[in-house]
C-alpha cells in the first residue's frame, strides 16, 4: 500500500485567537513529538460574537488581519516540514455563536464570512478547495458545553455537505456521531498544553496537503488513536 500511517492533528488554537501558546511555539511542541500533520485553526467569528469577544478581551482573526495571519502560517508551514518533517495546512475555526454552530475549514485560502449560512460556508470551503468539518457537534463533558447543537440537530439536512464530522475533541468521544457511520476525524481542540494529551487521527496517505484532503473525504484507512503522555516507570497514566 503506498503511503505511510502519520498521527494528525486538524484543530488547534494558538495565542492569535482563544489559545495560550504562540504559533511557533505549538509548531515546536508538535513537531518534537514527531507528529505528521497539523492544521491550525485560529477562531474567525460573526459580527454578534466578535461584539462579545471584544468585551471579554478574546481575540480572534479579523477580515483585515486574514492576508497576515495567512502569510505567517505559510511561514511557519515552511519552517514545520525543513526542521520537523511536519506538514502544517493552514485553517480556521469559522465560529457563529449566534447562530450556535462552530466548523472547521482545513486548507483555506481567503478569509470567509462566518455570518453567512452554513450551506453558503461550506460551499465556499469546497470552491477553495478546502475540507468543511462538524467540530464538537455534540456535547462536551470535560468543560462547558459547546453552543453548537445547531448542526447535530439538523444532522440530516447538513450530513451531505460535510466533508467529516468530529467524533472525538479531546476527552470526549461522541457515540452518537459515530453511530451515524459519517466520515470522521478525532482532534485535540488545542487550546491549552494539557490538551494536547487527548483525541486524534491517524491517517494512512502520502504526506502532502491534496493527499491528506482526499483521505479526509474519502475517509478509507482512518483511525482515531487517544495520544497519551509517556508514562513514567512506575507510574500509571491518570
Amino acid at each position: 500500500m503506498i503511503g505511510q500511517w502519520m498521527l494528525c492533528d486538524f484543530h488547534i488554537h494558538t495565542n492569535t485567537s482563544d489559545g495560550s501558546l504562540p504559533l511557533g511555539e505549538v509548531v515546536d511542541l508538535y513537531g518534537e513529538k514527531r507528529f505528521d500533520v497539523i492544521c491550525i485553526t485560529d477562531h474567525i467569528v460573526d459580527s454578534v460574537t466578535a461584539s462579545r469577544c471584544d468585551e471579554d478581551n478574546v481575540f480572534f482573526v479579523t477580515e483585515q488581519d486574514f492576508p497576515e495571519y495567512q502569510q505567517r502560517l505559510w511561514r511557519e508551514a515552511q519552517r514545520a516540514w525543513e526542521q520537523y518533517n511536519m506538514l502544517l495546512i493552514p485553517g480556521v475555526e469559522i465560529t457563529n455563536d449566534h447562530s450556535e454552530f462552530h466548523l472547521l475549514a482545513i486548507d483555506l485560502k481567503q478569509y470567509i464570512d462566518p455570518g453567512g449560512s452554513v450551506e453558503n460556508i461550506i460551499e465556499e470551503i469546497h470552491h477553495q478547495g478546502g475540507i468543511a468539518v462538524a467540530c464538537h457537534p455534540h456535547h462536551k463533558s470535560s468543560e462547558r458545553v459547546h453552543r453548537t447543537l445547531y448542526l447535530w440537530e439538523r444532522y440530516e439536512q447538513y450530513a451531505p455537505l460535510f466533508d467529516a464530522w468530529e467524533v472525538a475533541n479531546r476527552d470526549d468521544l461522541f457515540n452518537v456521531v459515530g453511530l451515524k457511520k459519517s466520515n470522521y476525524i478525532a482532534n485535540s481542540d488545542f487550546h491549552e498544553i494539557w490538551h494536547f494529551y487527548s483525541w486524534k487521527t491517524l491517517i494512512h496517505a502520502d504526506k502532502n496537503t491534496e493527499a491528506v484532503k482526499q483521505a479526509l473525504r474519502n475517509n478509507n484507512n482512518i483511525a482515531i488513536h487517544l495520544f497519551r503522555k509517556e508514562k513514567e516507570p512506575g507510574v500509571a497514566n491518570g
